[in-house]
């Protein structure tokens, strides 16, 4: 009788439902893609005078929640976190080394420091801003949480870390018989030399 999870049986229903699934989530990268440069890399020369660069984490976020009218607050802080999310649900599906709840959000922070920066150096009325970066991880972070996690696992192998003992070796440490002397003591090697005979 199979096991584990179904998209990763050996079947042709279950293989042909793996790629189903991959094709959706290859889509949904491609369109984020494109609403992620349309949001982010387009220029905005009516609000040259209105950017200015931030490299203190925090100050962006405290004047956006110090904001006169919450709607505003919650469309700047949302927006962004909101922004991060698909990351967090995409990157497990579609690359596998990148499962795990750190690199998910350290890959969403590389890509978006890469495009704070294009923003900052190349496109007019936009500036580099780290807490965009901070709260577009915090997206990432709760997308992972919530699905990439899941579709991660119900997709690929299960990665099996250097410290971690495989199922094929614990089963086999089990089912060896146990040696009933127990491990014989190494003697020092002077003491070895002292016990070889003289030829």
């Amino acid at each position: 009788m199979a096991t584990g999870p179904r998209l990763q049986r050996r079947t042709w229903r279950a293989a042909v439902a793996r790629g189903a699934v991959l094709i959706v989530g290859f889509v949904c990268m491609v369109a984020f893609a494109v609403v992620l440069a349309r949001a982010t890399l387009l220029p905005s020369p009516a609000s040259v005078r209105l950017t200015h660069t931030n490299l203190h984490p925090g100050d962006s976020i405290r004047a956006y929640l110090a904001q006169p009218h919450w709607r505003d607050a919650v469309k700047q802080v949302g927006g962004n976190v909101l922004l991060g999310l698909p990351f967090g649900v995409l990157l497990p599906v579609l690359f596998p080394r990148t499962r795990g709840l750190l690199r998910v959000v350290l890959m969403t922070a590389f890509v978006m420091l890469t495009v704070e920066a294009a923003q900052g150096l190349l496109v007019a009325g936009r500036a580099f801003d780290i807490d965009d970066v901070i709260l577009n991880s915090l997206g990432s972070f709760a997308g992972y949480l919530l699905l990439g996690r899941r579709l991660g696992r119900a997709l690929h192998p299960r990665r099996h870390h250097w410290w971690q003992r495989r199922p094929a070796d614990s089963e086999a440490s089990a089912d060896s018989p146990p040696d009933p002397g127990g491990p014989k003591p190494r003697l020092p090697a002077i003491l070895r030399a002292v016990r070889k005979p003289a030829r």
